[in-house]
């Protein structure tokens, strides 16, 4: 079946919100967790970054072979890996160490969905109209944290939390089975002649552009990966919610943060094709380290104050995540499209691992989660990491 660019992005995005189902949902409950198993805040840092490092080890693997192999294969094996760590976790986890491990296996999963997934839309749609369609499908991630944000906060107050990690599980299902019946074969043109050159990355390190987007895009997760980790759990301390507990309003206040953030970065894609890519991202990456360096005191202010700051705060630390990769994807040269995948995601969630623990041991040093200080220290670590994205793309993109 041969689908017209509209539709294979319209399944491609769609594919990828069901496939992202179990994401967020030991994020939304973390205060659940810390209580339940009584976490440190280390601890809670480790389980919402775990999946991330999940990702790191499994995404050169994956990727790579996106350069030789079919990439739909790709995607369709390690969704089924994704339904297998929601269930896993549903079934199986009763403490950290269990926690951890299936944590890990999501993570496995989305290294094979996400960047896989952009690949194939990279292969059959070419000209003008593929940034655009490439910035709606880098979109579609944020669509997904927001419904897995929202469901898992949903059915986890109605039914618990295994619950919640049941419904991640039959969503991801679904979307195993659209993948199997609407997703394109891809044939790699130009693919490297032996494994060895399937594996060396040398020719996309020594690609100062595209290394200039790579590690603006690592700073850039560094924020957005540190936020979503504590997002929950910072709105639930500054509403005076009860240890353990995540009022249904805290949940959908972080739901609209999230979803502000998906048009954000498709309007920021059109704002850098506009203005100029670096120029663009210069502006919006400095303004968010702005905010992220006082939302944290700001949890001392009336709590609607707090959420109108927080909003904006869902626009800025996304209005540059697809022209980032967007303008990856256009640095890097045919043959290596799927190395230069790979270390785009290999350095962007070797951040998104690391902030979420960098965060949560700020906040234990600064005071603990029931401080004003501990959670100014904690997004102090997002805004000094945000503000090394500039210096990157300047510096290497001369």
């Amino acid at each position: 079946m041969t689908l017209s660019p509209a539709r294979l992005t319209l399944v491609m995005c769609l594919s990828e919100v069901l496939t992202m189902a179990g994401t967020m949902t030991v994020p939304a409950l973390l205060p659940v967790f810390i209580e339940a198993w009584g976490l440190t805040t280390a601890e809670a840092g480790w389980l919402g970054g775990i999946a991330h490092l999940g990702y790191v080890l499994a995404v050169p693997v994956l990727l790579g072979l996106t350069d030789r192999l079919d990439s739909r294969k790709i995607y369709l094996w390690s969704t089924a890996v994704a339904v297998l760590s929601c269930a896993g976790f549903a079934l199986w986890a009763d403490g950290f160490w269990s926690a951890m491990l299936f944590r890990a296996l999501g993570g496995v999963g989305l290294a094979g969905t996400y960047m896989p997934g952009l690949r194939v839309l990279s292969d059959h749609i070419a000209g003008p109209r593929a940034g655009r369609c490439m910035s709606f499908y880098t979109a579609s991630y944020g669509i997904g944290v927001a419904g897995s944000t929202l469901a898992a906060g949903l059915v986890a107050g109605a039914g618990g939390w295994h619950a919640a990690f049941w419904l991640a599980a039959a969503l991801t299902l679904a979307a195993l089975l659209l993948g199997l019946a609407l997703i394109p074969r891809t044939v790699p043109e130009n693919a490297p002649p032996s494994l060895a050159a399937l594996f060396d990355f040398r020719p996309v390190l020594r690609n100062r552009k595209a290394m200039g987007y790579i590690l603006g895009y690592t700073a850039h997760n560094w924020e957005l990966f540190g936020c979503r980790g504590w997002l929950v759990a910072f709105l639930a301390f500054a509403a005076g919610a009860p240890q353990g507990q995540v009022p249904a309003h805290v949940t959908a206040l972080a739901t609209v943060i999230l979803m502000v953030g998906v048009a954000a970065s498709i309007l920021g894609n059109e704002a850098a094709q506009r203005w100029g890519r670096d120029r663009f991202l210069t502006v919006i990456m400095l303004a968010s380290a702005a905010i992220a360096a006082v939302i944290g005191f700001a949890s001392a202010l009336p709590y609607g104050l707090l959420a109108a700051i927080a909003l904006v705060y869902g626009c800025t630390i996304t209005a540059d995540s697809a022209s980032l990769t967007v303008g990856m994807v256009g640095a890097a040269g045919a043959g290596r499209r799927g190395a230069a995948m790979a270390m785009h995601s290999l350095f962007g969630f070797a951040g998104a691992f690391v902030a979420p623990i960098v965060f949560g041991v700020a906040l234990e040093t600064a005071g603990g989660p029931e401080s004003v200080a501990g959670w100014g220290a904690g997004f102090l670590t997002l805004a000094a990491a945000v503000a090394m994205g500039p210096l990157f793309l300047r510096v290497l993109g001369r």
